[in-house]
């Protein structure tokens, strides 16, 4: 593995957008959280970047690191909160101004520093701080300003190795040049070469499978989603017929997907074997209305069958999982276990008594990267430009009660929508869409006859990693020939409805 940009997570809600960002420039990084600096292995770092945070340097125990570690050592770009950890640690003064910033600012540049490389003199910025550097400690200078804060970005000065701090974000969108800032800091300052590349990884992961695993088997859980196909062509460049995949019809999948992803994977040549399980889900989720309770009995029937097939494949030593990198973040506290943000079902969800070696083969990627490796692997379009969809399957989008009636019902809807969405060419734009049958039946009128059936909503949101979402503008001559097209295929639906409701308040799933 390359040397590592290495970006110390003070608690933003941004940290993930600046590893996105680093990526994109074909250069390999990692999140750590502030706290294991000490213990990360310093022949490993290239350069150190410090993530904004909600915290205020001026408050007892906040989040804080020994700047004596990493100045002159490394080069370092501090941003927002890094910029006023690093002012504050190193003898400058950061105080809380009438001079706060939230939202779009000018930022004009002092002078043409290599920073700002092909940057014009005045350009759009993005800020979210209510302190403010007031001074620099020594050693420091200006490097850029807005009208309303003098310190808006600054250097360390007599130094070969390059420490930059900016008080506002550059790896937002609303920064106009921000990704070119970047560029400039890792290329025109460090000198960094890019070595971040789909092929690049998958050789190199390949190899590494290929020691890890040896003569040994793996089994792994497909779904049809993109994370375990990818996965899965990663582990069978690897090892081959070694590895097993199992794929399990739970029932809650949509219109034909068993058949029709079970029939991709053959053809992609993967050890692949089908199991029907329908029944045993719906009979455990009958009369079952809440949704964690749903999402509860689908996660221990799911382990149940496949513990079931992993105990019959007495060869089997390890088990792969298609954990992605956000799943690895989310699950790692910056300030320790008791606050991570969520548990993620695949980070370190391995039942113990399996008695199996787990392999992750996609936990350094984002999911778009995830797919650029997939298209390297030649996987089908089909699959690898998939819509998310929720592991609980349809149990989520059946609001209430689930039945194999139900499924059905839901099933033949979302078939239309998801049909038309790609008809229009609008699917591909659309980040994730899906049908919800409602627990609320209304009257209609159908042949000069009375109906008396259930409501349907859509879903359809934009995107850039379903953190915040908003909801897609479907034209609406294409959603009257959804509406059309499903009140008058599908017998039991007599109403359809779209919402539109974004991401927060509301969540993509409605349970």
């Amino acid at each position: 593995m390359e040397k590592v940009v290495l970006i110390l997570d003070f608690g933003s809600q941004l940290t993930q957008l600046i590893a996105r960002r680093v990526r994109e420039l074909e250069l390999y990084c990692e999140i750590i959280p502030f706290s294991k600096f000490d213990s990360y292995p310093k022949d490993q770092i290239q350069a150190v970047i410090l993530s904004g945070s909600p915290a205020s340097v001026r408050l007892e125990n906040s989040p804080s690191i020994h700047f004596e570690d990493i100045i002159d050592k490394f080069p370092v770009l501090g941003i927002c909160y890094g910029a006023q950890l690093m002012a504050h640690s190193l003898g400058g003064e950061v105080s809380n101004s009438n001079k706060r910033e939230y939202g779009k600012a000018e930022l004009k540049l002092n002078y043409k520093h290599p920073i700002w490389n092909e940057i014009p003199d005045s350009s759009i910025i993005w800020m979210s701080h209510s302190d403010t550097i007031t001074k620099l400690p020594i050693g420091f200078e200006v490097i850029a300003s807005t009208s309303d804060i003098p310190i808006a970005a600054f250097q360390k000065t007599n130094t070969v190795v390059p420490t930059i701090a900016v008080q506002f974000h550059p790896e937002v969108v609303h920064t106009e040049y921000g990704l070119k800032m970047l560029s400039n800091f890792l290329f025109d300052l460090c000198k960094f070469k890019r070595n971040w590349t789909a092929g690049s990884f998958v050789e190199e992961k390949v190899k590494e499978l290929k020691e890890q695993i040896g003569d040994d088997h793996a089994i792994l859980a497909l779904s049809g989603g993109v994370d375990s196909s990818v996965a899965a062509l990663l582990m069978q460049k690897a090892i081959g017929d070694k590895l097993h995949c199992i794929f399990v019809d739970n029932g809650l999948l949509r219109k034909n997907e068993y058949e029709d992803v079970l029939t991709q994977y053959k053809e992609m040549g993967l050890n692949i074997k089908g199991v029907d399980a329908k029944s045993l889900f719906y009979s455990e989720l009958k009369d079952v209305v809440d949704p964690e309770q749903k999402r509860k009995i689908i996660g221990r029937l799911f382990i149940e069958v496949f513990e079931e097939q992993a105990k019959s494949l007495a060869q089997v030593k390890y088990l792969c999982q298609g954990t992605i990198y956000p799943d690895v973040i989310e699950s790692v506290s910056v300030y320790g276990p008791a606050s991570s943000i969520k548990s993620h079902h695949n980070v370190g969800g391995l039942p113990d008594r399996l008695n199996l070696k787990i392999v992750e083969p996609l936990r350094l990627l984002f999911k778009d990267e995830v797919r650029r490796v997939g298209a390297e692997l030649n996987l089908k379009k089909e699959i690898l430009f998939r819509h998310p969809f929720p592991g609980p399957g349809l149990a989520i989008r059946i609001i209430g009660s689930v039945d194999e009636n139900k499924v059905k019902l839901l099933q033949e809807a979302d078939s239309i929508f998801i049909s038309k969405l790609k008809e229009t060419h609008l699917y591909e734009k659309i980040w994730q869409a899906g049908a919800i049958l409602l627990p609320v039946y209304s009257v209609g009128v159908m042949g000069d006859e009375r109906t008396y059936e259930q409501v349907l909503a859509l879903r359809a949101v934009s995107s850039l990693d379903g953190m915040t979402a908003q909801w897609s503008e479907i034209p609406y001559e294409v959603l009257a020939d959804i509406s059309n097209s499903i009140i008058n295929q599908v017998k039991g639906i007599n109403r359809v409805v779209y919402d539109i409701s974004s991401k927060p308040p509301a969540t993509i799933e409605w349970e």
